[in-house]
């Protein structure tokens, strides 16, 4: 099986974060071999789209025998590990901006935390557990001066939109949002959004009807 990468269409990028997930939850259950059918039960993908997908990546499984598991990941893995350094703004400094902002992506040592933001003037102008919190109005300005590419915004969706104008106001186009309402931004950012009672509700649903299906 060889690997041999094209240039993939947005479509096909945006879910092969989704296909590493489950794949992997396939690995931790003893899973090693799957079909493009099997697998498009479990992501909600059309299978093939999966088999399309999968096409642009070079030949990664065999007619009629399916994928091998382990080896999709380590082409997934070695595909969306980036090895040149990402500098990230996280704007929200809750209970979520601090356990990002603490974990600061410790398996990727090329995403990178270097500055945090918030509007609570009890935070802001203050270094909490020996991070500086700079007030949103200034976003832009360090933004600049510490180079920064990426945004993750985990202000709660009544204030998300302001919180995403700053951003984009500020230079920045590509953002991971935590909050799951839709925020208006200029055609040129890219915005992904993550809902956690979502991702819970999926892992659940992944459990208990698949948990056994490829054991």
């Amino acid at each position: 099986m060889g690997e041999k990468i094209a240039v993939l269409p947005k479509a096909t990028a945006k879910r092969l974060p989704l296909y590493l997930r489950y794949l992997k939850m396939l690995n931790d259950s003893g899973v090693k071999r799957i079909k493009s059918n099997e697998f498009s039960q479990i992501t909600q993908v059309p299978s093939a789209s999966i088999r399309r997908d999968f096409s642009y990546l070079g030949e990664l499984g065999r007619s009629g025998y399916g994928y091998e598991v382990p080896y999709l990941i380590e082409v997934f893995d070695r595909i969306l590990k980036t090895e040149e350094e990402k500098r990230i703004a996280l704007v929200g400094y809750g209970n979520l901006g601090k356990a990002l902002k603490h974990n600061n992506f410790r398996r990727n040592e090329n995403l990178n935390i270097v500055c945090v933001f918030d509007n609570d003037p009890k935070i802001v102008n203050q270094e909490i557990d020996g991070q500086f919190i700079y007030p949103i109005e200034q976003f832009g300005e360090i933004v600049k001066k510490e180079k920064v590419t990426v945004a993750i915004s985990t202000v709660p969706s009544k204030h998300s939109q302001s919180a995403i104008d700053e951003i984009v106001k500020g230079g920045v186009s590509a953002i991971l949002n935590f909050a799951p309402d839709r925020v208006i931004v200029p055609k040129h950012v890219n915005i992904q959004y993550i809902d956690l009672t979502t991702e819970l509700q999926t892992l659940i649903f992944f459990n208990e009807k698949y948990s056994e299906v490829f054991l």
